[in-house]
């Protein structure tokens, strides 16, 4: 048939989008029937429900989520917002969600705020006007947990937190996975070992640089507070940072740089220097990352499994839809650390 698809009661002409009547008049059903037979929502005999669902598809009917939404007041969508996709951390956090929310029946809406609190709100916003069932982010401030938290959306932070005790969570052990890396340098001999860190008011970094802290203690060793360096939010800026600092005559001999791009910042300013790895400067990264694996030595690295930590945000994300009543509850992973071939003893030892 050119142009129209015949039902039992009327055609559907070319260019406009069939309906659930259309359906419903093609199966010869009522609408409620032709509904609960394409949603198996309530009881529609084995024989209808085939010939509804194969006058949907022959009709090309798609259901109107908007329209649907309207009327359930919530949509079968999970809201995911991070903070930079160009960053493989945040890719696997994302595809985690997709993963478990899609075998839950659940579409996954991804925005990306780049850094940005502005747009994190404005994203948090169209969560809201698409009536998403829930949010999963890693915030930049307490603002946005706040605001869709108003519109009583259930939120999951990821990654790090800012409204402790007042929103569920899911986190990695930083601070045990910070200490156990330090701990091994300093076993190794090292005592100029350099924290390159982002930010220290977070939770992530806060953590991360209580536990380095904590292994210097732990081993009676002084901390030189001076070879805790920010190192900037890019690899451009942390190359910068670990230059000089590498270019010091009293440069450190190891440094743990506390995420992968921080990481790839050091790595090209020691071979820009012409510094050997480990022979004459010894690495450590948290946050893995794929070209970790690809360069020689290896970087050692604290392996946070991304993937893990989304699947873990939708099951919590669910745990709060069923019971939103119950305890603020925080869920803590543990972080391997893949031992590669980026430390050494410091040539002076």
């Amino acid at each position: 048939m050119d142009a129209v698809a015949q039902g039992t009661r009327g055609p559907v002409t070319a260019g406009r989008r069939a309906t659930i009547k259309d359906v419903a008049e093609a199966a010869d059903v009522s609408r409620s029937t032709a509904s609960r037979a394409l949603t198996g929502r309530g009881y529609v005999a084995p024989a209808v429900r085939d010939r509804v669902r194969r006058a949907a598809q022959t009709l090309g009917y798609v259901p109107d989520a908007m329209a649907r939404n309207l009327r359930q007041q919530v949509s079968r969508s999970i809201g995911v917002l991070v903070s930079d996709l160009r960053n493989s951390f945040y890719a696997d956090l994302a595809a985690g969600v997709s993963q478990q929310s899609r075998r839950r029946g659940y579409a996954m809406m991804l925005a990306d705020d780049n850094g940005s609190v502005e747009a994190e709100l404005e994203a948090a916003e169209t969560f809201v006007a698409l009536r998403v069932a829930g949010v999963i982010l890693t915030p930049l401030s307490v603002e946005v947990t706040e605001y869709l938290a108003r519109h009583r959306i259930p939120v999951i932070e990821v990654d790090r937190q800012f409204a402790e005790g007042t929103c569920d969570a899911v986190v990695v052990d930083n601070k045990s996975a910070a200490e156990r890396v330090t701990a091994g340098l300093l076993a190794q001999g090292h005592r100029r070992v350099a924290l390159l860190i982002d930010e220290m008011d977070w939770t992530t970094g806060r953590d991360r640089l209580v536990g380095y802290r904590s292994a210097f203690l732990a081993a009676g060793l002084p901390l030189d507070d001076r070879l805790v360096v920010r190192g900037g939010w890019d690899v451009g800026a942390a190359q910068g940072v670990a230059r000089d600092l590498l270019g010091s005559p009293d440069r450190p001999t190891a440094v743990f740089a506390a995420n992968n791009v921080l990481a790839e910042g050091v790595w090209r300013a020691a071979q820009g220097l012409g510094l050997r790895i480990p022979e004459d400067l010894s690495l450590v990264s948290f946050d893995d990352a794929p070209w970790m694996t690809m360069v020689r030595p290896g970087v050692t690295a604290v392996a946070q499994d991304a993937v893990a930590l989304g699947e873990a945000a939708v099951a919590q994300m669910f745990d709060r839809i069923q019971s939103p009543e119950s305890p603020v509850r925080t869920v803590m992973l543990s972080a391997a650390v893949a031992e590669r071939g980026s430390t050494a003893p410091p040539a002076s030892a």
